[in-house]
């Protein structure tokens, strides 16, 4: 079983910058592709990046693009989410989640999901 554990959330104004991370461990990392979500009070939960097991290939939501980037780092079992010129309304809890081969945007087909860490971007 893979267990993942996001860190780094937190309060920061808008405009400002903050990078999450998601540590994996208990099978071997490099099998999975990543991806990041994220879900505000009375939303569902939304796609926001995805990325290849060889981190060659990136995924974005249009609402993001230019903004965030997703990048992993296999010898530390560790994603990260960089998240820049932070709006309001990209305040959600951020998951992280992996699934084999692909990565889609239906959080319904991704097998490991970390805890959440909160993201909360002032006005």
């Amino acid at each position: 079983q893979v267990q993942l554990v996001e860190s780094g959330g937190g309060l920061v104004q808008a405009g400002g910058s903050l990078r999450v991370s998601c540590a994996a461990s208990g099978r071997t990392f490099s099998n999975y592709v990543m991806a990041w979500f994220r879900q505000a009070p009375g939303k569902e939960r939304e796609f926001v990046a995805g990325i290849s097991w060889s981190g060659g290939r990136t995924y974005y939501a249009d609402s993001v693009k230019g903004r965030f980037t997703i990048s992993r780092d296999n010898d530390k079992k560790t994603v990260y989410l960089q998240m820049n010129s932070l709006k309001p309304e990209d305040t959600a809890v951020y998951y992280c989640a992996s699934r084999q081969a692909i990565v889609v945007v239906a959080p319904t087909l991704y097998d490991y999901w970390g805890q959440g860490t909160q993201v909360t971007v002032s006005s």
